[in-house]
């Protein structure tokens, strides 16, 4: 019988396979066989681990959303270890899902391609949902940190703050998607920093506890 490792990266394998055929050619070019060819195995195999096209689809679309979570968690982590300002750490980690680089403009492909399917698809939908829910929730606990911190006004709500900020950063994407010259990544980072600074507009009065005593972005 084969290892649970090996099944879960052949799964993983058929994903990258889907994202790379949707960032081709768009979400009507993927087909088992498409993605069969493109990943390197049969089909046969492709439908050994996926029982229809949706949910080969439901996991590809999952793989990104935990991929781009990763990437954050990582992140934080290597900045609490130096002690960064949470301002900055927000800034970082919603820059993971921008399309600033060929890896993360593949990445916003695929999502936005399933964004589009998620209207029609109840179970897309709800990973979206819970997506943005997380995503929403996470900035929240960054300014309430900041608060304590004293990087943000403690009168600020942040439950306000974590929507503008979040729909204010997937405005940026949009834009910077749709029209990379228009909008250069750089121009786009200046503006979504100016944006962060008219909300952690205080200094952290935390400076004497060690880095990893401070309060973080998480």
């Amino acid at each position: 019988m084969p290892r649970v490792a090996d099944h879960e990266e052949r799964r993983l394998q058929v994903a990258a396979a889907v994202g790379r055929v949707i960032a081709a050619d768009g979400p009507n070019a993927v087909t088992v066989a498409r993605t069969a060819a493109e990943a390197g195995i049969s089909v046969g195999l492709v439908q050994h681990y996926f029982r229809s096209k949706d949910e080969m689809l439901l996991f590809a679309y999952g793989h990104v959303l935990e991929r781009f979570e990763r990437r954050v968690t990582a992140l934080i982590g290597r900045a609490e270890v130096v002690g960064t300002r949470i301002e900055h750490m927000v800034l970082d980690a919603l820059a993971e899902s921008m399309p600033l680089d060929a890896e993360r403009r593949q990445d916003w492909r695929v999502a936005l391609a399933f964004t589009g399917r998620a209207a029609d698809d109840p179970r897309l939908g709800e990973l979206k949902t819970a997506a943005l829910n997380r995503t929403r929730a996470h900035i929240a606990q960054a300014v309430v940190n900041a608060k304590e911190c004293g990087e943000v006004d403690a009168g600020r709500d942040e439950h306000v703050e974590a929507a503008r900020i979040a729909a204010y950063a997937e405005g940026l994407t949009s834009h910077l998607y749709a029209d990379p010259e228009g909008l250069p990544p750089a121009a786009a980072l200046a503006a979504l920093a100016d944006h962060l600074a008219g909300v952690f507009t205080g200094v952290c009065t935390l400076r004497d506890r060690e880095p990893g005593e401070r309060p973080s972005a998480r």
